[in-house]
């Protein structure tokens, strides 16, 4: 059985919630009304994993998940709005230790339970079984770098210039856990890197702009959301944008980045898969270095392994360090993993490789 923790102020909300977990058979379950019992409760039922709401009264779900963080940590699904705020709120939660979220498709996941049942039960149990990061210094490196891009005025070293037609290109695949990750690697490529990066995280179209922007203010290269055809420069990190698929292409003459709307033969989105594919038919994949993080399934692991087939360089995010270890391990047992690093290898690697 797995022991589940629901937290949410709305009465008719724990109920559905309920209702839906206790529907699949192997669910031990508890509710609480507010953060304040949600704290108590992770102490006492001392469950596998929580679903957490943001907006609750007497105490809010980010202080809960703080308090939770340092008591008894345990894997968290956070349920947000799709909204700006709800995405910022998100954000913070996934850098104090939670490890997925839940968008509300309606603001109010009553009216339209039925549209993420699937999605909601299926990221709860990939959160039981994850692997929760440290808290702490990475944490509050990441508050640090915020809080010092706040404080002065941003001059970013110009990146160097060089033909991105000629030189090399680096594909980034992440879904569950991605976020935090992403915000652990990214800030460690140096400004005067000389490659294109180009990120499929799967992720709702209302989050990936606030994500980007929340890039851009800790890293050294400039971060942008590919919400339009945007020709490709050195030295840019490109997010593809949610709600859609993104792709390499010509576009006057020029390797262009261009948003498509989702496709069903893909079942993950932006599609890690779709872009690996899409990189292999537009550029030489022996200039290619693809990285698979943390995520479930096995989105990209076949394209990813046919760029390193075709003479490119991969790396998957090893065990030690991956949330949830499927889309890395799917890579591996493949046969398309170059190398298999811990996190904090990864940034080291991919500018040792683009220094070559």
């Amino acid at each position: 059985m797995i022991k589940l923790l629901i937290v949410d102020d709305s009465a008719l909300m724990r109920r559905q919630l309920s209702t839906l977990f206790q529907e699949e058979g192997d669910f031990d379950i508890r509710q609480a009304r507010n953060g304040k019992e949600a704290v108590i409760e992770n102490r006492d039922f001392q469950p596998d994993v929580v679903t957490l709401d943001i907006n609750m009264p007497e105490m809010d779900g980010i202080t809960a998940l703080s308090l939770i963080m340092t008591e008894r940590p345990v894997p968290v699904v956070m349920v947000s709005s799709l909204t700006e705020k709800g995405a910022l709120a998100t954000f913070e939660a996934l850098n104090l230790g939670a490890v997925d979220y839940i968008a509300k498709p309606d603001g109010t996941i009553s009216l339209s339970i039925g549209q993420i049942k699937n999605e909601l039960v299926s990221k709860v149990r990939v959160a039981a079984r994850s692997q929760l990061k440290k808290s702490g210094s990475s944490v509050k490196g990441l508050a640090q770098r915020l809080r010092e891009e706040r404080e002065k005025p941003i001059v970013r070293p110009v990146a160097i210039r060089r033909s991105v037609s000629s030189d090399g290109l680096v594909i980034i695949g992440v879904s569950t856990g991605g976020p935090r990750t992403l915000e652990e690697i990214l800030p460690l490529i140096p400004a005067d890197f000389p490659w294109p990066i180009l990120v499929a995280q799967h992720m709702p179209a209302a989050f990936t702009r606030s994500f980007a922007e929340r890039l851009n203010a800790i890293c050294a290269l400039n971060v942008v959301e590919a919400a339009t055809p945007i020709a490709i420069s050195a030295g840019t990190i490109y997010i593809a944008k949610g709600g859609a698929d993104m792709v390499l292409g010509q576009r006057a003459g020029k390797l262009t980045v261009i948003p498509k709307p989702e496709t069903a033969k893909f079942l993950w989105h932006p599609s890690v898969e779709l872009l690996g594919r899409s990189v292999l038919e537009n550029y030489d994949p022996s200039r290619v270095v693809a990285v698979m993080l943390t995520g479930m399934g096995y989105d990209g692991a076949d394209a990813f392994t046919e760029i390193k087939k075709s003479g490119g360089r991969t790396i998957a995010e090893s065990k030690a360090s991956a949330v949830v270890f499927g889309m890395p391990a799917e890579l591996i047992e493949r046969g398309g993993a170059s190398l298999v690093l811990p996190m904090e290898k990864i940034a080291a690697q991919i500018v040792t490789w683009a220094g070559r």
